[in-house]
C-alpha cells in the first residue's frame, strides 16, 4: 500500500510538473537575486599599473540577441548583417582611470546602446582601439584614455567574421583594418537555394583522415560561397584621425602581424580547397611578408588542406609550422618543424627543430634548437639568453631549456623536467618586460631571471617570487606570501628589480581585488580596485575544502558549503558538482588547487544557488581518472567514477550533515557524461542533472576527452563508458539540458535526445530542457533563468518531496 500511495504522488507530480509548451521561467527569488547580481567591470591596465581602463557588460544577452540572423560556417558563427562573430560578448559601457591615485571617470563620446568588443592597447599605451556593432555593422573606434575621450574613425564597414579585425602599426599613429570589400558578392540564402546537384565526398585507399567530430562545418557547394563571400575583405590603413587608404587588395585573410621594429607585415590568408571535414583554421594556407608599405617581399609559407594528420593529440603535420617573430630582434622570422614526421608513434630522439631567418628572409636558414618532446613556446630574451619548453601529452611531462640563439653548438641546458599536472612542484612562469619594440622579453638581469609562482602546497596557495642564476641554476626564494586568511594572486611584475608587483587578494567574502605590493620594500599595499561584493546574501556561509579518501587510498578533495540556515543537528539533502581529470600518476591526481578563502562565486552553471535552498553542496569535487604505466585511464574509468562518488558521500555524512538517501549529483559537458554514467552504475543518487553531455562514445569514434584510441581499437571502452548502452540499468530521476544550437566538438544535441529516447523508451524518470538557440556554454538571460528554475524544481521533487511526503498509517500496515 504504501509503495502505492508512493508512486501515485510521484505520478501526479511529474504529471503537473511535465508541461508542455512552457514559457521561460524564473527560479525562487533567494536564486533569482544572486543570478541578476551586477557583474564588476573587466578591466585592462597598462604595463606600468598606472591607467585603467574599466569594461562593463550584463551578466547575460538576451534571447533576442541569440535570435539574431546567424549563420555556421567552416566552425564559425557569423552574424551576416553586422559581419562579426554572432555569439560576440559586447560590453555595454567603458571607464578610465588615469593614475594609481585618479579616479573613476566616465568616457564621452561613446555612442547610446554601444555594444564594444575587441580592445587593444596601441603600443604607446596611450590609445586603445576597439569595435561598436551597430544594427548595420562593425564600426572601428578610438579611445584616448588619458583625456577620457571616444571617438569613430570609420564606418560600419568592418569585417569581423574572422577575429579582431584590426592591427596596430607601431608607432602608434595608424592601424590596419579589415574592410568589407566592394567586389563582395550577395550571399546564397540556402534555406530557399535549389540544388544543382548532389554534394559528393571522397576518401582514397590508405589515407587516414581520423578527425574529432567537428561541428558547423561546410556541408555544400551553396556553403563554400557563402564561406568565401563572408571571409573576404580588403585591407586598409586608417590612420588615428579616420584618413583612409587602400593597402591590401580582397582576399581572405586569416592573420596580420608587424614585425617588432615595424617594417615588415606578416600575413596569412585563406585558400581553396575548402573542406567539409575539418574547421577553416585547417584550410589551405599562404602566409606572405611585405614592407609596412605594403610592398611585396616573399611568401614565406604555403600550406595544403590539412585532413589526414597522424593520430594521436601530439600529431603535427610535416614541413613549416608556427611561423612568428622573433620577439628580441628587429625582424627575424622563426618556425619549427617536425623530425618525426609528425607521427607520435614514430621513436625519433628528437622530436621538432626550431628555425631562424632574418629578413629580407633571402639568406641563410639557421637551426636554433632540437627538442625532445614537441615544441610548445620559446620566451626570448637577448642575443644569448632564451627559455624553451616542450611538452607531451601522452607522459604528461614538460621541459623547460634554456639555451643560446647565438650558437646552435652550445647544447641547450634543461632548467625544469617534470609532470605538469604536478602542481606542487610547478617552478612558475618567468617574467617578462616590454623592450625597445615594445615586445615581452626575458626580464634578465645578468645571469638572474625572475619566477612568478602559483605556490600550491597541500597546506593551501602561498604565491612566490623566485630569483633564479641562470648560469649555477640556484635559487633565492625574494618572497612568499604568509597570508592564511586570505588568497593571493600574482598576477604580473611592474619592475622585478625594484621588487613592484601587481597582486589580485581575495576571501570568501571579499571581491578579488588588485594591488601593488612591492615585496622589497614591505611597505604597504597600494589598492588599484576597490569592487564590492554583488553577492551579499551567502557572503557568511559556511564553507571549507574538505580531504578524504578513495577506498584505493587516493586522497581526494571538494569545496564543502553549508545552508545558509543550517541548523546544527539536522541532515539535509546534497548536491555534488563535478567534472573528471585524466592523469597518469597517483601523486599529480592527489593534489588540489581549491580553496575555502576563494571568493564565494556563483556563476551561471554553478551549484552554489542552492546553499540557499536548504542544501548542502560539494562543489568541484575531486574525480580523478589515473592510468598508471601502460594503463591508460579510461581502461577502469567506470570503477573509479563510482569510487569517487562515493567517497565524497561517504566524507560529508561521516561529518553529520546529510540524509545519504537523498543526494543528487550534476555536471556539465564532460561532467554530465560521467553524471550519467554514476545513475547507470551505482545507488549512490537520487537524481542527476547533466548538461549538455554526450552519452553515446560511438557517436565520437575518432577519441573523446583525453582518449586518443578510435572505437576499431578499443571497442569494450567505448562501449562500457557510453551511458547509451547501459539505458536499460538507469533507474534515477534525471535531468537532461542542452543548447540546441551546441557547437562543441562531440557534443551534438542529438546526444541528448537519443539519450532521452533510450531512457523514455525504458521506462526510465528523465525529463529532457533544449534551450534554443544556446550553445555549449549559456548565454541568454531567459535560458539561464529557466535552466535554474529547471533545476530547482528537479531537486525540490526529487530530494526534498520524498522527505516530505507523509503516509497515513493504515499505508504503514504490510
Amino acid at each position: 500500500m504504501k509503495s502505492t500511495l508512493f508512486f501515485l504522488f510521484m505520478f501526479l507530480f511529474q504529471f503537473s510538473f511535465g508541461q508542455e509548451n512552457l514559457t521561460y521561467q524564473k527560479p525562487p527569488e533567494n536564486i533569482l537575486e544572486l543570478a541578476e547580481a551586477p557583474l564588476a567591470p573587466n578591466i585592462r591596465m597598462d604595463s606600468k599599473g598606472e591607467n585603467i581602463v574599466f569594461l562593463y557588460r550584463s551578466n547575460y544577452k538576451s534571447i533576442d540577441e541569440l535570435s539574431e540572423e546567424e549563420l555556421r560556417l567552416g566552425g564559425l558563427r557569423i552574424n551576416p548583417v553586422t559581419n562579426i562573430g554572432s555569439r560576440t560578448r559586447y560590453n555595454t559601457d567603458i571607464k578610465v582611470r588615469v593614475g594609481v591615485k585618479g579616479s573613476i571617470q566616465d568616457v564621452s563620446g561613446l555612442p547610446e546602446n554601444g555594444r564594444y568588443a575587441n580592445f587593444s592597447y596601441a603600443p604607446n599605451e596611450q590609445l586603445m582601439a576597439f569595435t561598436n556593432t551597430t544594427n548595420k555593422g562593425v564600426e572601428l573606434w578610438i579611445l584616448d584614455i588619458t583625456a577620457a575621450k571616444a571617438s569613430k574613425i570609420s564606418n560600419a564597414n568592418l569585417n569581423g567574421n574572422i577575429g579582431r579585425p584590426f592591427t596596430w602599426f607601431k608607432d602608434s599613429s595608424a592601424l590596419i583594418v579589415e574592410f568589407l570589400p566592394d567586389n563582395r558578392q550577395a550571399l546564397i540564402n540556402t534555406k530557399e537555394a535549389v540544388p544543382t546537384g548532389p554534394t559528393i565526398s571522397v576518401s582514397e585507399a590508405g589515407v587516414k583522415a581520423q578527425n574529432r567530430t567537428y561541428q558547423d562545418l561546410l556541408k555544400n557547394p551553396n556553403d563554400e560561397y557563402n564561406f568565401e563571400q563572408l571571409a573576404l575583405s580588403e585591407l586598409r590603413k586608417v590612420t588615428i584621425d579616420g584618413k583612409t587608404t587602400l593597402w591590401k587588395p580582397s582576399a581572405m585573410y586569416r592573420s596580420v602581424d608587424f614585425s617588432p621594429d615595424g617594417n615588415y607585415v606578416m600575413i596569412t590568408t585563406i585558400e581553396k580547397p575548402f573542406s567539409y571535414l575539418v574547421p577553416y583554421y585547417r584550410f589551405p594556407s599562404k602566409t606572405t611578408i611585405y614592407k609596412s608599405n605594403g610592398e611585396f617581399v616573399k611568401t614565406v609559407l604555403e600550406v595544403p588542406l590539412i585532413e589526414d594528420l597522424p593520430k594521436g593529440f601530439m600529431a603535427e603535420r610535416t614541413g613549416k609550422r608556427d611561423l612568428a617573430w622573433r620577439n628580441d630582434k628587429p625582424a627575424t622570422l622563426i618556425w619549427v618543424e617536425a623530425l618525426d614526421g609528425g607521427d607520435p608513434e614514430n621513436e625519433v630522439p628528437y622530436r621538432d627543430e626550431v628555425f631562424q631567418q632574418n629578413a629580407p628572409f633571402n639568406g641563410p636558414v639557421t637551426s636554433l634548437l632540437k627538442t625532445k618532446d614537441r615544441f610548445a613556446r620559446i620566451i626570448w630574451g637577448n642575443n644569448t639568453t632564451a627559455i624553451a619548453y616542450d611538452r607531451w601529452w601522452n607522459t604528461r611531462n614538460t621541459r623547460t631549456y634554456v639555451f643560446n640563439p647565438s650558437n646552435p653548438k652550445q647544447k641547450p641546458e634543461i632548467l625544469f623536467d617534470r609532470n605538469y599536472q604536478d602542481v606542487y612542484s610547478d617552478p612558475g612562469d618567468f617574467v617578462t618586460k616590454e623592450n625597445e619594440f615594445g615586445e615581452r622579453v626575458l626580464d634578465l638581469d645578468g645571469t638572474n631571471v625572475y619566477l612568478l609562482g602559483d605556490g600550491y602546497t597541500p597546506e593551501g596557495k602561498f604565491p612566490f617570487v623566485d630569483e633564479l642564476d641562470l648560469s649555477t641554476k640556484k635559487k633565492n626564494r625574494l618572497y612568499q606570501s604568509q597570508l592564511t586568511d586570505k588568497v593571493e594572486t600574482l598576477s604580473f611584475a611592474l619592475d622585478a628589480k625594484a621588487g613592484e608587483i601587481v597582486v589580485q587578494i581575495e576571501s570568501k567574502n571579499e571581491f578579488p581585488n588588485y594591488y601593488i605590493r612591492n615585496i622589497k620594500k614591505r611597505i604597504g599595499l597600494i589598492p588599484l580596485t576597490q569592487f564590492e561584493n554583488p553577492f551579499k546574501s551567502i557572503q557568511n556561509v559556511h564553507k571549507e575544502v574538505i580531504k578524504y579518501k578513495r577506498d584505493d587510498g587516493l586522497d581526494l578533495t571538494a569545496t564543502l558549503y553549508l545552508p545558509t540556515n543550517y541548523e546544527e543537528g539536522k541532515k539535509y539533502p546534497m548536491i555534488m558538482w563535478a567534472y573528471p581529470r585524466e592523469y597518469k600518476d597517483k601523486n599529480s591526481a592527489s593534489q588540489s588547487t581549491s580553496n575555502s578563502n576563494e571568493f564565494t562565486y556563483p556563476s551561471y552553471g554553478s551549484p552554489i544557488y542552492w546553499v540557499t535552498r536548504g542544501y548542502v553542496v560539494l562543489d568541484d569535487a575531486s574525480f580523478p581518472i589515473v592510468g598508471e604505466g601502460d594503463e591508460q585511464p579510461n581502461d577502469s574509468f567506470v570503477k573509479q567514477l563510482v569510487a569517487n562518488g562515493k567517497a565524497g558521500i561517504d566524507a560529508v555524512d561521516a561529518l553529520g550533515y546529510i540524509d545519504r538517501e537523498r543526494v543528487a549529483v550534476g555536471g556539465h559537458s564532460y561532467g554530465a557524461f560521467m553524471t550519467a554514467n554514476l545513475l547507470s552504475h551505482s545507488n549512490l543518487f537520487a537524481a542527476g542533472i547533466a548538461r549538455s553531455g554526450a552519452y553515446n562514445r560511438t557517436l565520437t569514434p575518432f577519441g573523446f576527452q583525453s582518449e586518443e584510441r578510435s572505437y576499431w581499437e578499443a571497442p569494450e571502452i567505448y562501449y562500457n563508458m557510453s551511458p547509451f548502452m547501459h539505458a536499460d540499468t538507469m533507474k534515477t530521476p534525471l535531468l537532461l539540458i542542452h543548447g540546441e544550437a551546441d557547437n562543441n566538438s562531440g557534443t551534438y544535441p542529438l546526444q541528448s535526445e537519443r539519450y532521452f529516447n533510450a531512457l523514455k523508451g525504458l521506462g526510465a524518470p528523465v525529463r529532457l530542457v533544449m534551450l534554443p538557440k544556446e550553445s555549449h556554454g549559456y548565454a541568454a538571460k531567459e535560458s539561464i533563468l529557466h535552466m535554474l528554475w529547471e533545476q530547482d524544481q528537479w531537486l525540490e521533487q526529487y530530494l526534498k518531496k520524498k522527505e516530505d511526503i507523509t503516509l497515513p498509517e493504515e499505508s504503514m500496515k504490510d
